[in-house]
């Protein structure tokens, strides 16, 4: 197991936070100290490996291993060679009505640069907090038309299949791919830097969204559940 300070790591996009960052000290789901326990690939093993958990049966990941590798071969080879894992990680219900976990996360260190996705409920409800969620937030979610609605669990962002599908592919997915690249920069390693690592992400994920769309990565879309 790898020491805590050989590893620079950052927490990104948490559900209904659009600044990304380490928003929470606490964090409950052990997920650092798991990714200790990942071994530097060899040179004989295909990359990315994928590590793919079963999620509960409130959620699911809306991208397969089979799209998520199709949007990585639209991309340069020099953007996604150094990737070694992609972790598609399951949570916790409970954690995540609390605002616990996240959409994912970029970690680096010893060898190892793990891009990790978090699943997404299967009623399409993105939880966003008690308080109505500021227009910030609901513009940078417009583009895919959820509806905002609040019940007794707070507010929440209506999404469809075909939408969260979307997202997923040309917006987290690639901003964590942003993160990635920026790491070659060792940038992720300065605290004075996180704004400057959040808005590369950003526009890494803007500027690549449309190769990814234009290249029918998901034209075999499931209809809306």
């Amino acid at each position: 197991m790898q020491s805590r300070k050989h590893t620079a790591w950052k927490k990104n996009r948490k559900f209904g936070d659009i600044a990304g960052g380490r928003m929470r000290m606490k964090v409950t789901d052990n997920i650092f100290n798991r990714l200790h326990t990942l071994q530097k690939p060899s040179s004989l093993d295909a990359l990315p490996v994928f590590i793919i958990e079963n999620p509960s049966r409130d959620f699911y990941f809306p991208l397969t291993k089979g799209e998520i590798q199709a949007v990585l071969d639209t991309l340069p080879s020099e953007h996604t060679q150094h990737i070694t894992h992609i972790w598609l990680q399951k949570v916790k219900k409970t954690e995540y009505q609390k605002g616990e976990t996240f959409q994912g996360c970029f970690v680096s260190g010893s060898g190892v640069n793990v891009l990790l996705l978090h699943p997404f409920p299967h009623d399409f409800k993105m939880r966003v907090g008690t308080q109505k969620p500021p227009q910030r937030v609901l513009n940078f979610y417009k583009r895919y038309s959820p509806l905002l609605h609040e019940d007794t669990g707070g507010w929440y962002l209506q999404w469809t299949a075909s939408e969260i599908k979307r997202y997923y592919a040309e917006t987290l997915l690639l901003h964590e791919i942003g993160h990635a690249i920026d790491s070659l920069h060792k940038r992720f390693w300065s605290k004075a830097a996180r704004t400057k690592v959040e808005k590369f992400a950003d526009n890494y994920a803007a500027v690549w969204a449309a190769t990814v769309r234009e290249s029918g990565v998901l034209i075999n879309d499931e209809l809306d559940r």
